[in-house]
């Protein structure tokens, strides 16, 4: 059975391939989908835009298709960015499109200088939607809940992964193996949500 990732990021593919792994399911990337349409994340929740990438990519392609959207919420900016979390440094900048990694990360930590340790606490959140070409749907919504960094740490992983501390290791996701946030993140947690429904959903008639 294909199942078709509703993205382009190199790191969100190697982390499903790594969640979904042992299941009768063959993944495959929009890199490998010809004219595979514009994904655009104009809604105003997770759940919107997780809709909408599997919905169109699930019609263009005629296959299951599979598409999260997540954010970071922070307290103390109101669960902000939220919903806009790839976007926060060109929303502020008045630019359109997503910023990059690094920059998002610099406007965060410049927004929360003067935010005290104990009111640094944020969650990842995360809202997948497999949807199949007749307009079935598998959803799931789950949160990993840490805190905020007063600078980067760690290497690893991508998008605000260097700043999120997950207490109960006391690292940052980017200070983690692939194995261990694999265990523990958001992504992880929604994936365990669907993943005994998952083959039975993509061959059901």
């Amino acid at each position: 059975m294909i199942l078709l990732l509703a993205t382009g990021n190199a790191g969100k593919v190697r982390e499903y391939r790594t969640l979904l792994g042992g299941l009768d399911v063959e993944l495959h990337s929009l890199a490998d989908v010809p004219d595979a349409p514009a994904l655009e994340e104009k809604g105003s929740t997770y759940l919107d835009n997780a809709r909408t990438k599997a919905r169109t990519l699930s019609a263009h392609a005629g296959l299951p298709a599979l598409a999260d959207d997540s954010g970071l919420e922070v307290e103390a900016l109101g669960g902000g960015p939220g919903v806009r979390s790839a976007r926060f440094a060109a929303d502020a900048m008045g630019r359109s499109g997503p910023s990059d990694d690094r920059a998002n990360v610099a406007f965060l930590l410049g927004r929360m200088r003067k935010t005290p340790d104990g009111r640094r606490g944020a969650r990842f959140r995360c809202v997948i939607v497999v949807a199949r070409p007749d307009g079935a749907e598998l959803i799931a919504d789950a949160a990993c809940e840490g805190c905020i960094t007063q600078e980067p740490r760690g290497a690893a992983g991508f998008g605000y992964d260097p700043v999120f501390l997950y207490p109960p290791l006391d690292r940052t996701f980017a200070e983690l193996s692939a194995t261990e946030k694999d265990c523990v993140s958001h992504r992880a947690q929604a994936v365990a949500q669907l993943r005994d429904r998952l083959v039975e959903f993509l061959t059901r008639r």
